[in-house]
């Protein structure tokens, strides 16, 4: 458990956790901070888990968790098997519960981060029985399941690409050493010409070695014609084995068969292969040919740089731009004889596609019964190669463990009866054993008696004529019994056989008119079918058509409606603006002064007399600076020269002062004396 701590703590201390935990602290954590911990591992596996669990309910956030870890396959430990317990532990943060969910993620978090990532395409929609009824949605759920399984194919080649290690410039240092080797073979090849053309009789050579080389590519082909050739017999020989078991499975069929059900399997046979003659495989045909048109024209023409694969981009994008138009313009023209011609169109394309599903799927299903057929001979062609013994079928071994299941029920009643037989045996035997001996002790008493009266072996002689005496009345009696027997027998037949026919008389006379019955409301349902199916397209289709007809109906109204608030909003400005005019025209053509001065004219006005004012006042101030400009700049030099000279007194009369212990300075005449 101490281990497990550990573990945990180390790798939520990591990236990108980076919780700063000790075994201490991670210990003593609450329930709800422990859900939440392992909430934010969830989320870092699954994005989508990313949530706040004080914001959701303690069932909903239990049975989230639960849900996703029956995705990543977690299993809880032993003790904790009963779902409820381990439920009940998720809801409360236990922590025996949570531990062991957190070490299990922490181990594989790379492993269970691509589960989920695929786990949200490939958990497929449980869609109910009952909407599957529908044609629509069964189309839609065949495309969702093909969509599924070509994610799958994707996957599959994108890890294969991955895994594989192929790049770019791997790639380009391959071609740029091919590019070597050919300069290099090139080069080769001209000195070794130059070497050849010295030789005597080179002509000669040269054509030998071509023939050797054609020699030798010929016989390269013979060697694939023969390859080949036993590429075709090797499937001669299953297309063999394939007619041959298709002939034993067909007369085990006919074996137990009627001439009606062959001859309708027949015929659905023949149907099938008929619409994949005719309908589909030419179709997949021109396909392929159209492809590999398309194919050899790609590969003739040159190979083109980005600037060409960006105009031809942009080609198909109009192109795909005008064949919308042309679409839109053909809805909006709304021809009623294209509508039906629509309608049926779309129901034969319905049908179509249908019929192309199921087409596909029964090429399937009998492409897999085959191989299932191939892999049971291989597998019962082993049996016998080990064992010598046939291997029994599926129905022969459900047969088998049927009778095995009944015999084990016999064996076990008929081994109580054997029990109790010995047992019955025994106390019988037991019986028999004192009979005897009472039975000796009368016979030698017997045959004293008889001695003594002079007539021995009278008693033999009595028990021998009763003995055959009773044989014959046995035999007798049996032959009786079972002739009584035999006549009792056939009369008891003779009345059942005539009891179940007039028990089964009126079951048939019922029977017939059901039976017609039956038929009558068969081909009803089907025309109904057909009807309903007719229906429902038209239905489809109108359907559609309106909702497209909506759809540009509510654009054009949220355009008008936008238009209409634009229109209102410019009309308010204006009249707003209008308004503004009519009072300041109002206001200027009053006799009143003070009406007049609260007009915009003559604020405006007022603003345009003071600002000439202030502009007029700036430029005599500008004039005036720059008039004395000149003798400000002079008058500013000598006030710098005369802060210098009085910085200069300033340190002279500094040195005086500090000299004024050694001597004094005299001034006389203009000099300086220094007096010691």
């Amino acid at each position: 458990m101490s281990e497990q701590l550990k573990f945990i703590v180390e790798h939520l201390n990591k990236d990108p956790f980076k919780k700063n935990f000790n075994l201490i602290t991670f210990d003593s954590l609450e329930p709800m901070q422990l859900l939440q911990i392992l909430n934010d591992v969830l989320a870092e596996i699954d994005p989508k888990q990313t949530i706040d669990i004080r914001e959701e309910m303690p069932d909903q956030t239990a049975k989230r968790m639960f849900t996703l870890l029956g995705m990543l396959k977690y299993k809880p430990p032993g003790n904790m098997s009963e779902p409820s317990s381990f439920r009940q532990g998720l809801v409360t943060g236990s922590k025996p519960v949570i531990h062991p969910i957190l070490h299990w993620l922490l181990q594989r978090i790379t492993e269970l981060k691509k589960r989920a990532y695929l786990a949200r395409f490939l958990v497929k929609l449980e869609v109910p029985a009952e909407f599957l009824q529908d044609d629509v949605i069964t189309d839609t759920y065949h495309q969702y399941e093909e969509l599924v399984e070509g994610f799958k194919t994707y996957h599959k080649e994108c890890e294969q690409l991955k895994s594989s290690g192929f790049s770019t410039a791997e790639i380009r240092k391959d071609i740029g050493a091919m590019e070597e080797e050919k300069d290099q073979l090139i080069k080769r090849v001209e000195r070794l010409k130059k070497r050849v053309e010295s030789v005597s009789n080179h002509q000669r050579m040269l054509e030998l070695a071509r023939q050797l080389r054609v020699e030798k590519e010929r016989e390269e082909s013979l060697a694939q014609q023969k390859q080949e050739q036993k590429n075709q017999l090797f499937q001669a020989e299953q297309r063999l084995q394939r007619s041959q078991q298709q002939l034993k499975d067909l007369r085990q069929a006919a074996a137990d068969a009627k001439p009606e059900s062959l001859m309708k399997r027949l015929e659905e046979e023949i149907k099938f292969n008929s619409y994949m003659v005719s309908d589909k495989l030419p179709k997949e045909l021109d396909s392929k040919r159209r492809m590999v048109q398309y194919l050899q024209k790609v590969v003739s023409e040159p190979a083109m740089g980005q600037a060409e694969l960006g105009e031809l981009e942009d080609k198909i994008r109009e192109n795909n731009i005008e064949i919308n138009l042309l679409i839109e313009k053909r809805m909006m023209r709304n021809d009623p004889i294209d509508d039906k011609l629509s309608l049926f169109r779309q129901q034969a394309s319905i049908i179509t596609r249908k019929k192309e599903a199921k087409a596909e799927e029964l090429q399937e299903a009998r492409e897999e019964l085959a191989a299932l057929d191939r892999e049971l001979n291989q597998k019962n062609s082993q049996a016998r190669d080990q064992d010598g013994d046939e291997v029994i079928r599926g129905d022969e071994f459900k047969r088998f463990v049927g009778k095995l299941r009944s015999k084990g029920t016999v064996f076990k009643k008929k081994r109580q009866e054997i029990t109790e037989l010995r047992a019955e045996y025994g106390v019988l035997q037991r019986t028999e054993e004192i009979l005897k001996q009472r039975h000796e002790v009368g016979q030698q008493q017997l045959q004293s008696m008889e001695a003594q009266k002079g007539i021995s072996g009278y008693s033999d002689t009595q028990e021998e004529l009763e003995r055959v005496s009773a044989i014959k009345s046995e035999l007798d009696e049996m032959k009786g019994r079972s002739l009584d027997d035999m006549s009792e027998m056939v009369k008891k037949l003779n009345s059942t056989i005539v009891e179940k026919k007039s028990a089964l008389a009126p079951i048939i006379k019922e029977l017939r008119p059901l039976r017609q019955q039956c038929q009558d409301l068969t081909q009803e349902y089907e025309e109904k079918k057909a009807q309903y199916d007719s229906c429902a397209a038209g239905l489809e289709s109108n359907r559609s058509k309106l909702e497209q007809e909506v759809r540009a109906l509510r654009e054009e109204m949220a355009q008008e409606e936008n238009r209409y608030h634009y229109i209102n909003c410019m009309k308010e400005i204006i009249e707003m603006q209008m308004q503004r005019a009519a009072e300041e025209m109002k206001a200027y053509v009053s006799p009143d002064p003070q009406e007049r001065r609260k007009t915009i004219r003559e604020q405006y006005m007022k603003n345009i007399a003071e600002q000439e004012s202030l502009g007029k006042k700036l430029r005599e101030q500008q004039k005036t600076v720059r008039e004395s400009h000149g003798p400000n700049m002079k008058q500013v030099k000598m006030w710098r020269d005369l802060e210098q000279l009085m910085e200069c007194k300033r340190q002279c009369f500094l040195r005086a002062q500090s000299q004024a212990s050694i001597g004094q300075v005299i001034q006389e005449g203009g000099e300086d004396r220094l007096v010691l």
